[in-house]
């Protein structure tokens, strides 16, 4: 049991006072109601008061010996960084994972805090035992202290929050001192008092009775002190500062909310003098079937008798043994092998003086042959996502069931790794990984992609600085050992990552020659050694892996194209999920299948970083990001960027890389009207059937035609045939659809749960217009200066001779276009449009009006065609389209469009063509035959599946925290919105087409920064689309690809609206 999980205990004469948890969830409420400027206001008060008081007793600023700007002075009077563990005092205790360590005594908890705005507004006194602490705040250990009302949220992704003069910081460091007295009735002479920080940021001076005790730095991990011979029986005082920077933070430029304080688990480990201090681990497979367990040893003092008992995934003991100097053996028998399908852990229980140790361990293998990355001698596939610890309540401090939330959301949607971006998580998430079933990447706390953005600085030139200043090379060594160290015992870990976007040098080169002679078992990336700079000519050779981020398809085939020996090629970072995205998955995925060596992809990233502030009048939650508490520099809504909402809701997104990463994929090759059905297992371990029930479903003309359970087996990557011998209808439209659902037991996925999909439309015939009845009733065309006006029995239209098109459409009486229909080249910019906006609103898209070159009519009894030459254009600009309209009404008041449009090459690709109206927010049923249910684009469509759905104008809307261009549905054939009395308007066409519909206007996206701010536009916003700008995952990724691009020079499309009534319902 972690310590942050244990009840009030008395062990050894340790006593605490009862203290409650970090878990965010108890003070959420209290959270969110905090008045800021009341806090700010208290703050100062106590401040003010705070110096009168020591100008009257002449109270001396706190002199600290500065090792937070000595890159020199990393740890003072700490411990060397092991592996994570907590000692037990029995092994029944040690073996069950729910009960608390009486050697393990929390200090999370309530502690008295004082915040200020730089440590020289502190004295001495803040620190000794005697001083009066009571009127001081209370502050929750582990959290942020942003959170909580102190300081300033700023987000900045890429340029450092303060001047670039390493190793320096300013003077107005914000601090945080945290003080606490923990009773000690009597103290052992015979037992060692560590206490340890999982989690501080960026750096702390620690206080024990008065005493500078220790420093330490690394914001992500653990620091652990002997405060022995600081403590005394009775009480002790315990005083913390944190400082908000320090020279580590030039490494610690990670793209996230700059957050501060005590944010992780803190706790006091009482253990014998001489004990067991550190463990290695290693596995190895002997032959087919047997592996070899060894564990090295060290100690501290002296070395001692280690008894050692290894157990089965099963839970039984088989074998217990002495360690034999520094070493152990165990030899096992048909060993069972970890995996991420099959996450089976073996249990080593260790004794040494008095003390148990647990850990669990896999035995596994990776490896790579002839440039093909294996896991216990199969290829496997890193189907993966960038990990941040990131809440938008607490922040940074995560407890296990926060974090087991994540675990579930990532194997629901079929995600089986993850990079630790880009610092090491909490100690016991490697353990999860362990238990759940995830390929790691664990990455050092490293990064200094800031030095790119000083003055004079490039992404060619500056990116390397800090790894290249021999001042830093102490620091880097440090950051990546402290990384391997801690998470070595962790079968999960099968990569190591030295940090990220830190550029290249002898730093990090060095760095990595310790990795990989210190642990050569597993494999090692760094993505920023492919950039030389500073005149350094780099040494990659004792990196595994080749890899890149967002690196293109074309890039991609160029790689492998090239004929020389290959490194595998691994995407720490690819598809950025920011916001509409992303829309080229499919794309990637089908380059991991063309080449072995394509190892994996990383989605950038999990999760939408943003801080919670409420609630809105509407009830929607306020989500603040980058810029919006007056923080400078910022990087915007930069850090909205993930795969799910803050509050782990699903975007869209998510559930198309979930498909895209499916167990199984289906090809149907037909013949006549019956076919075969091939299945390919897409696992690496498990066989098909062990994992996965595969369902199909024959539709004709929309009804269930045939349903069962397709019964086939496959082995790993292996194809199938499956057992149907069905006979296909003779006619009609006929779709075959299979869902995959998860077969067998697994920890977060419930049995039955869907997986993915596949669907083939085995026959599609055009379905004729729909019937209309026929009336023998007349068009009465009257014509004005500027209008044709259109009567029929049930309407009247006005067509704009200025407009080029319909203005009022009134049919049974009921006004149905509130505004004149237009055409529409616009949609709000999503965050994947980031660059091309900026093109598109220098060529005038954002702002289009319309030129009628000339118009006129042909009337018959029967018909009336109206004929439109017209322009799209803006001020400043040249043309962008020029459009030949043919609009046509019939005596039954249906209207057709034909349109002919010639783009302007030089101008950019448009993001979408096609017609807007205006419709009676009533009309808040939608129907329609196309891609569904979720919003899809020409790229983006791979979760959503070919059918007739049924939703609501509301319910369409994608309520992306940045507003945007949402909620779109692809390749349909038609379209119904109709009032509760069924009354409304029907659209088709005579070519697949997309639509939306939404209560709000494309420039209402467009101009609002967040979704609270939007204001609904009262009508029912209907834009029918010849084809939209594909979506892409250019906010950080590749270009959108050409294929997806809307930028044909002559584009033709047509448009039937019918209107319904109750008397007229299609």
């Amino acid at each position: 049991m972690h310590p942050r999980q244990q009840p009030d205990i008395v062990y050894s004469g340790m006593r605490t006072e009862h203290l409650p948890t970090s878990n965010a969830f108890g003070w959420m409420d209290i959270q969110r109601q905090k008045c800021a400027f009341c806090r700010e206001m208290k703050i100062k008060d106590r401040r003010a008061a705070h110096m009168v008081a020591r100008r009257n007793e002449g109270t001396l600023n706190m002199k600290l010996p500065g090792y937070h700007e000595n890159p020199e002075q990393l740890h003072w009077n700490c411990e060397e960084p092991r592996a994570y563990y907590i000692p037990f005092d029995s092994g029944v205790s040690a073996l069950r994972s729910n009960v608390a360590s009486p050697a393990c005594i929390s200090l999370n908890g309530k502690w008295r805090f004082r915040y200020e705005k730089a440590s020289y507004l502190l004295s001495d006194q803040d620190i000794a035992p005697q001083t009066d602490v009571s009127a001081w705040d209370e502050l929750v250990v582990p959290s942020c202290w942003q959170m909580h009302g102190y300081g300033q949220h700023q987000y900045t992704n890429v340029r450092y929050p303060f001047p670039y003069i390493p190793p320096y910081v300013p003077s107005e460091n914000p601090c945080g001192i945290y003080r606490r007295t923990v009773v000690l009735e009597q103290l052992r002479a015979d037992r060692l008092y560590y206490i340890n920080f999982e989690g501080v940021d960026s750096c702390f001076y620690l206080y024990v009775n008065g005493s500078l005790v220790a420093y330490s730095q690394v914001s992500h991990s653990t620091s652990e002190v002997d405060i022995t011979r600081y403590l005394h029986d009775g009480e002790n005082h315990l005083a913390v500062l944190v400082l908000k920077w320090c020279d580590g933070s030039y490494l610690e430029d990670q793209d996230k909310f700059r957050m501060s304080g005590i944010f992780r688990d803190v706790y006091l480990l009482e253990r014998p003098v001489q004990h067991l201090r550190d463990f290695f681990i290693h596995t190895k497979r002997l032959r087919e079937n047997d592996a070899e367990i060894t564990v090295e040893l060290s100690w501290n003092g002296t070395s001692l008798p280690v008894q050692l008992s290894l157990y089965s995934p099963d839970g039984a003991l088989l074998d217990t043994t002495q360690a034999n100097g520094n070493r152990a053996r165990f030899e096992v028998k048909n060993a069972v092998l970890w995996n991420a399908e099959q996450p089976r852990l073996y249990t080593l229980l260790m004794e040494c003086a008095g003390e148990y140790i647990v850990q669990k361990t896999g035995v596994r293998e990776i490896c790579i042959e002839a440039g093909i990355v294996k896991l216990n001698g199969k290829p496997i596939r890193l189907k993966g996502v960038n990990r941040h610890d990131s809440d938008p309540v607490t922040g940074y401090t995560l407890d296990r069931e926060q974090v087991i939330r994540d675990l579930r959301l990532m194997k629901r949607y079929n995600f089986n790794a993850i990079r630790t971006s880009h610092y090491p998580n909490a100690p016991w998430f490697v353990q999860l990984c362990d238990m759940y079933g995830f390929y790691v990447i664990a990455e050092a706390d490293l990064e200094s992609h800031g030095t790119i953005s000083i003055y004079g600085g490039t992404q060619e030139k500056t990116p390397g600085l800090l790894v290249q200043d021999p001042q830093f090379e102490k620091a880097v060594m440090d950051r990546v050992r402290r990384c391997v160290e801690r998470d070595k015992n962790s079968a999960c870990v099968v990569i190591w990552s030295l940090g990220n976007e830190s550029g290249y040098g002898p730093s990090l080169e060095q760095a990595a020659l310790w990795v990989k002679e210190y642990d050569p078992s597993r494999l090692l990336q760094y993505e920023g050694s492919i950039y030389e700079s500073g005149g350094h000519k780099n040494n990659t050779s004792m990196l595994d892996l080749y890899s890149r981020m967002y690196a293109s398809c074309t890039e991609v085939i160029e790689y492998f194209s090239d004929k020389q020996a290959k490194k595998p090629l691994l995407l720490c970072e690819y598809a950025h999920a920011m916001g509409n995205g992303p829309g080229d998955g499919e794309d990637y995925f089908q380059l991991m299948e063309r080449y072995p060596g394509f190892c994996g992809a990383f989605v950038w990233e999990w999760c939408d970083h943003a801080i919670d502030m409420g609630s809105a009048e509407d009830g929607r939650r306020k989500y603040f990001y980058g810029g919006d508490f007056g923080d400078q520099p910022n990087d915007g809504n930069f850090c909205v960027d993930g795969l799910v909402y803050p509050d782990r809701t699903p975007h869209t997104g998510l559930h198309e890389i979930a498909q895209i990463n499916r167990p199984v994929r289906a090809e149907f090759i037909q013949k006549g009207n019956s076919g075969t059905i091939y299945l390919t297992n897409c696992l690496d371990f498990l066989n098909l059937s062990e994992a996965v029930a595969v369902e199909y479903t024959i539709t004709n003309e929309g009804k269930i035609w045939e349903h069962g359970v397709l019964h086939a087996d496959a082995a790993p990557r292996e194809r199938c045939k499956a057992e149907w011998e069905g006979i296909l209808p003779e006619k009609g439209n006929c779709v075959l659809s299979l869902k995959y659902r998860q077969a067998g037991v697994s920890p977060f996925v419930e049995h039955s749960g869907l997986l993915g999909h596949d669907q083939f439309v085995l026959r599609s015939e055009r379905k004729p217009e729909p019937s209309k009845k026929k009336s023998k009733n007349v068009i009465q065309v009257q014509e004005t200066e500027l209008s044709y006006i259109l009567k029929g029995e049930r309407f009247r239209y006005e067509f704009g001779k200025i407009t080029g098109a319909f203005q009022q459409l009134v049919y049974d009486n009921k006004i149905y276009t509130e505004r004149p229909i237009a055409f529409n080249i616009w949609r709000a910019p999503t965050d994947n449009d980031r660059y091309l906006r900026a093109e598109w609103e220098a060529a005038g898209y954002d702002r289009s009006i319309i030129k009628v070159r000339d118009v006129s009519v042909e009337h018959s009894a029967r018909k009336v065609e109206i004929t439109c030459r017209l322009m799209i254009t803006a001020v400043s600009v040249q043309r962008i389209l020029d459009i030949d309209a043919k609009w046509f009404v019939d005596p039954e008041g249906e209207i057709g469009c034909r349109v002919v449009c010639r783009r302007d090459p030089q101008l950019p690709m448009l993001p979408r063509l096609g017609l807007r109206l205006f419709l009676p927010e009533t009309l808040e049923n939608v129907e329609y035959y196309g891609y569904g249910p979720y919003e899809s684009y020409v790229d983006k469509h791979q979760a959503s599946w070919l059918d007739t759905f049924y939703d609501n104008v509301e319910r369409m809307h994608e309520d992306y925290i940045m507003p945007q261009e949402n909620g779109s549905h692809w390749n349909c054939e038609y379209v119904k919105l109709t009032d509760r009395n069924g009354d409304g308007i029907l659209a088709f066409a005579s070519f697949p087409f997309s639509f939306n519909v939404s209560r709000y206007t494309q420039e209402e996206l467009t101009c609002k920064a967040h979704n609270y701010e939007l204001v609904k536009s009262g009508n029912t916003v209907f834009c029918l689309d010849y084809a939209q700008n594909g979506i892409g995952s250019n906010s950080c990724g590749q270009e959108l690809l050409p294929q997806y691009r809307l930028d044909e020079e002559k584009m033709q499309f047509g448009f039937t609206i019918r209107f319904l009534s109750s008397e007229n319902k299609q």
